[in-house]
């Protein structure tokens, strides 16, 4: 009897693995998630995910082939991590805000913790950067961007303006203060960079980014001393 094509083959051992689904697989992401922001990316194993959700490391490759996406499936999973929320506020002002402030926004404990969890490894890890980057990070953007361009279609800010720029302006500078300046993130912070950052730089004048060049000063004398007028070149001649 001749044997079924290895696609063939392939297709019918998937339909007869077990599938991790429902509440086995909650448990398993929710373990991830916790040990993520406990441990970091860099120390979280497929095989202390599966000890804390009391699974087997096979029935975990079962549904994920790989640590980086069992961890950004948890990540996604999250109610309040890295969340990209749906505002429409009705200003600029009002949307950057809700959406830094809001459960899984900038100010949040809880994706200050899953960056912290993860920002060594953006680094250093090409397989873990390309998933979050990709499945995290790019839907952020995209909201983020959607906001600048509702703004600009009611005429709030500069029609010419960088949204590829500006729009994540806010976030790398809420980032940067928590990550590299050790200072806390909150609501007055996000509302203080928006209000004296972003929308100064949203809504500036076009050629109005650089100021206009100043006009050398002229060398003074020194106290005793006088300036001798330099020589006139007259054509022909030499001095």
């Amino acid at each position: 009897m001749p044997r079924a094509p290895k696609a063939a083959r392939a297709t019918k051992a998937c339909r007869l693995r077990p599938r991790v689904e429902g509440e086995r697989e909650a448990e398993i992401l929710d373990a991830a998630v916790e040990m993520l922001g406990r441990l970091g990316y860099d120390r979280l194993t497929m095989d202390a995910v599966a000890a804390q959700a009391k699974a087997s490391k096979a029935t975990l490759y079962r549904r994920w082939s790989t640590k980086a996406a069992l961890v950004v499936d948890a990540i996604l999973r999250s109610k309040e991590t890295l969340q990209a929320p749906e505002v429409d506020t009705g200003t600029l002002r009002g949307d950057l805000i809700a959406m830094a402030c809001g459960h899984g926004g900038l100010s949040d404990s809880s994706t200050a913790q899953t960056m912290a969890g993860v920002i060594t490894a953006l680094h250093h890890d090409a397989e873990f950067a390309e998933e979050f980057r990709t499945r995290v990070v790019a839907p952020k953007l995209e909201a983020g961007r959607a906001v600048f361009e509702r703004a600009r279609d009611r005429g709030e800010i500069t029609a010419d303006i960088d949204l590829d720029l500006l729009s994540p302006a806010l976030a790398g500078i809420v980032l940067h203060r928590s990550f590299v300046l050790g200072l806390p993130v909150d609501e007055a912070t996000v509302a203080r960079v928006v209000d004296e950052i972003v929308l100064p730089a949203a809504t500036r004048t076009s050629g109005a980014g650089s100021p206009a060049p100043r006009a050398p000063r002229p060398r003074t004398a020194e106290p005793g001393t006088t300036r001798s007028a330099p020589p006139v070149h007259t054509p022909g001649k030499l001095t």
